[in-house]
């Protein structure tokens, strides 16, 4: 018609050569530049109707209106087994048969994941020497693990019999320890000088009453001895089964010379189990506060304890020591040779509120105080007597 070739001439020039059913494009060849595969285009197939599928929901909304329009290209197809946006296949094509479906207890791996064995099913590892695989055993070790192990059992057993063993030295030596300082403290009246257990000066600080300083002077320290005639017949008896291997006395006065205190050392031949037992009783029994087992005093001619005897004695204390073969005591009066009728145990002349003439004049404090102070000279002599040389 007049007036339309040159319309249709435009839009033969604006749509692109549509390649026939008997004609494939061609394409250019691959360069050496390129590095990635070229796609083949694959024959376009015939449009499926929109009629084909019933309401026409086997294409896309519009999908219709957009082919052979002019400026679209071609028309992807189709592949066998498409499916539907909304998960059905489309009709006329064939829906590929669902693969074999893995057991529930067999893992799925993941893409790039290594080699997988089902579940209760052993892992198969193949022999060393190219054989066929064999199943692992559960819980098998190599020789190196076996030989760990052993290594590891038998340096535990060689702690601990290292450990039961040091314990056992450790409890032998310290009983060895024990038997030799009781041992050495036996010997310190022959081993040790005089001004050591018996120092000249004792200071006692805080032994007082009311915590006040006390300081005795020696003033006579009697010849060492045997037992007899040093205690009156009762004490005598009761320490004899221990044995006497010395008597050491020594009397002390305090700094204003009103009171005189004799202490004694008396070193028995019983073992610790003979001396446990004594001081055993004596506990049991109260027998360091029976004035019938009270101890004499040593009275030193040209002393101000010349007249110190046994009507003089005001308080007293004894003491029967367990790690040591020792028996401690003291036995206090007043300096002027007053008689004394109503002597007391030291304890009971220290206690709070005794308003007797021995606690008000303060001779349970001297008896006691002094004691103690000997007493622990005589420890640290025997534990210095029981070191090693270095």
């Amino acid at each position: 018609m007049p007036g339309t070739g040159a319309p249709a001439q435009a839009s033969a020039a604006a749509t692109p050569a549509q390649p026939g059913p008997g004609r494939r494009a061609v394409v250019p060849a691959e360069t050496v530049s390129e590095t990635t595969t070229r796609l083949r285009p694959v024959p376009a197939e015939a449009p499926v109707a929109a009629a084909a599928v019933p309401g026409g929901a086997g294409v896309p909304e519009g999908a219709g209106d957009r082919r052979g329009r002019p400026g679209d290209g071609p028309t992807p197809p189709i592949s066998a087994g498409a499916a539907h946006p909304a998960g059905r296949p489309l009709p006329g094509h064939a829906v590929p048969a669902p693969g074999p479906v893995p057991p529930w207890s067999t893992p799925v791996p993941g893409p790039g994941a290594g080699p997988f064995a089902p579940f209760g099913e052993p892992e198969q590892h193949g022999g060393g020497d190219g054989g066929p695989d064999r199943p692992r055993r559960f819980g098998g070790r190599g020789r190196s693990q076996v030989a760990a192990a052993t290594v590891c059992l038998v340096l535990g057993a060689g702690l601990i019999s290292g450990a039961v063993a040091g314990s056992w030295l450790a409890g032998d030596s310290a009983q060895d320890g024990t038997r030799g300082a009781f041992a050495a403290a036996g010997d310190l009246w022959h081993s040790v000088p005089v001004d050591r257990l018996f120092p000249p000066t004792v200071q006692g600080r805080g032994a007082g009453p009311g915590g006040a300083d006390r300081t005795w002077t020696r003033i006579a320290v009697a010849p060492d001895s045997g037992c007899a005639g040093a205690f009156d017949p009762l004490l005598h008896k009761l320490l004899d089964p221990a044995g006497c291997a010395r008597l050491l006395r020594a009397t002390y006065t305090d700094a204003t010379q009103s009171h005189v205190t004799t202490v004694g050392l008396l070193f028995t031949t019983a073992d610790a189990a003979a001396m446990a037992s004594l001081a055993h009783r004596f506990d049991k029994e109260g027998l360091d506060r029976r004035g019938d087992l009270m101890p004499l005093p040593y009275a030193a001619k040209g002393t101000v304890a010349a007249g110190f005897g046994p009507s003089q004695r005001a308080a007293w204390t004894v003491s029967v020591l367990t790690d040591a073969p020792v028996v401690v005591y003291a036995v206090s009066g007043w300096a002027d040779g007053r008689t004394v009728d109503d002597p007391q145990p030291a304890e009971e002349a220290m206690a709070s509120g005794a308003t007797t003439a021995p606690a008000q004049a303060g001779l349970g404090h001297e008896a006691r105080g002094l004691a103690d102070r000997i007493e622990r000279s005589l420890r640290k002599n025997a534990a210095s007597a029981t070191e090693q040389p270095s």
